[in-house]
């Protein structure tokens, strides 16, 4: 696979793993100093950012849209948008950006920052 084909499937699974609460998928494409922009401002650091995303989501339909992978060298920046439903039902929808790095030869997310509207 090209980068930009890993870097593909690697954000399907860190969607998937948001509706899904897949922490073990997370400890394995985080790097150990991943950060986490919420839609709050507030920042953390990968153990806060498994706590958070431990528990059932609240949200559920989770899809991503208009993916656009940039691939500059080690690093790559993933912007794309969000669609997804509220428990109740409400449309919700938002935007995130993803920086990922290679290291060791695989590539794991560095950072994200999640904005919801």
């Amino acid at each position: 696979m090209t980068d930009r084909e890993t870097l593909e499937e690697l954000n399907r699974e860190y969607i998937a793993s948001v509706q899904g609460s897949d922490v073990k998928r997370f400890r394995e494409i985080l790097a150990d100093d991943f950060l986490n922009t919420n839609p709050d401002g507030s920042l953390l650091d990968k153990a806060g950012f498994l706590k958070q995303i431990a528990p059932p989501a609240k949200i559920r339909d989770l899809a991503c849209h208009d993916v656009n992978v940039r691939v500059m060298g080690d690093f790559a920046i993933v912007h794309a948008r969000t669609s997804y439903s509220h428990l109740d039902g409400r449309p919700g929808s938002g935007r995130y950006t993803d920086i990922w790095a290679r290291r060791g030869g695989r590539w794991l997310c560095v950072a994200a920052q999640v904005a919801r509207s």
